[in-house]
């Protein structure tokens, strides 16, 4: 993955996610995240909320659907991923470009919530996303820990 660009980003999703199916029957979830900076005004002496950047972002296969059955517009979100620039034609024949971010993670911040988290059984997927993430390039699957936190009852975690 050698000259990507792998950015974090925080912000409230605007929209549920969106799932589709591609036409080879692979899940995709599009949503935007809206990161927003808060800056103390010295003069009024308040907070007060930032240009916010607006950023659409993809995931694909059980990351799409794991999207789009646990979160939902208005969640603060962390997601970590590629940055990927596209270029197509618009409807009017003009020629656009954007700038997208291919989550590899994500999930909902803890900052000011909590959350309930349940292991899904795999799909038998093996990483990565069907526009050529991972797919040949020397990428290994993690291995599993000696000890699995899902298997532990909470609060009984080894040391």
């Amino acid at each position: 993955m050698a000259g990507e660009t792998v950015i974090t980003i925080v912000g409230n999703l605007t929209a549920d996610p969106e799932l589709r199916t591609t036409s080879n029957g692979g899940a995709v979830a599009n949503f935007n995240i809206a990161a927003t900076p808060r800056v103390y005004d010295k003069q009024s002496q308040q907070w007060v909320d930032g240009d916010a950047l607006f950023l659409r972002c993809t995931a694909w296969r059980d990351l799409a659907e794991h999207c789009a059955n646990s979160l939902a517009k208005g969640m603060r979100v962390i997601a970590q991923g590629r940055l990927q620039q596209r270029s197509y034609q618009a409807n009017d024949g003009s020629q656009r470009t954007v700038i997208e971010l291919q989550v590899d993670e994500i999930g909902p911040s803890l900052r000011y919530a909590t959350a309930q988290v349940r292991k899904m059984q795999s799909g038998g997927h093996q990483g990565g996303n069907t526009n050529g993430g991972f797919g040949g390039n020397g990428y290994q699957q993690p291995q599993a820990p000696a000890v699995d936190p899902w298997s532990t009852p909470a609060g009984e975690f080894e040391s």
